[in-house]
């Protein structure tokens, strides 16, 4: 997908390895999935999946089970999902999803980052044909198994698109197919190592490395503010 995307891979693993808050967040999608829809990852999805994906990120178990009880608790916080879509640096388009308690102090932030380094907050929907929602499952591949009878198998679980990469595929489908998705792979008995809705460009647009990385810089801080949970660029 070409060295910028590399980039903005490889330095966007490694900042999130080393944030200090990403527990923080990774417990705030834990809470916020409990209380939608019950503290039993079993019957839970979205739970089940905010769990997985905190494994992922190696959070300690007793992180997870405080941010589950936490839902529970009479002062629990009840956390709005927002999102703020913006232009930065050389016309990169960027979407932000976070997941607040005080929609006026996330949404001053987020404006704040955004005029400081380049940017401007754009209205509400201007970005809706340029970012596509998909839910996005990666998983083990089982050795010597043929991709293609994955791609198969799980196209009446909403399937449409298969990426293969080295131990693991990645399987793409509409936002709406997100939990029939996941279920298919892993009726498949196959380890989902992550999965997610995630907003993918309709029309990626390419950047210099040098541009990229004045853009990581506003990404930085966006992604350093404790409401801020995801954010999606266009870059290539």
């Amino acid at each position: 997908m070409g060295r910028a995307f590399e980039y903005r891979r490889a330095s966007k693993e490694a900042r999130w390895d080393k944030m200090s808050k990403l527990f923080p967040k990774l417990g705030r999608v834990i809470t916020i999935a409990a209380k939608e829809g019950g503290s039993d990852p079993e019957s839970n999805t979205k739970l089940r999946t905010a769990i997985m994906n905190a494994k992922a990120q190696n959070m300690p178990k007793d992180n997870i089970d405080k941010a589950i009880k936490r839902a529970d608790g009479k002062d629990a916080a009840n956390y709005d999902e927002v999102n703020y879509e913006g232009k930065g640096p050389y016309g990169v388009l960027l979407w932000v999803e976070c997941a607040t308690d005080n929609n006026t102090r996330t949404f001053s932030n987020v404006r704040t980052i955004f005029n400081k380094n380049g940017g401007e907050l754009m209205t509400s929907g201007a970005l809706n044909f340029m970012f596509n929602r998909k839910a996005v499952v990666e998983f083990k591949l089982k050795e010597g198994a043929d991709a293609e009878e994955y791609e198969l198998e799980l196209i009446d679980s909403g399937l449409e698109e298969l990426e293969v990469l080295d131990e693991t595929a990645v399987a793409y489908g509409d936002f709406t197919s997100f939990n029939t998705l996941q279920q298919g792979v892993e009726e498949l008995g196959l380890e989902v190592v992550k999965a997610n809705l995630e907003r993918i460009a309709s029309q990626p647009a390419e950047f210099s490395e040098e541009q990229v990385a004045e853009i990581e810089s506003l990404i930085d801080k966006l992604e350093d503010d404790e409401d801020v949970q995801k954010v999606f660029t266009n870059i290539a």
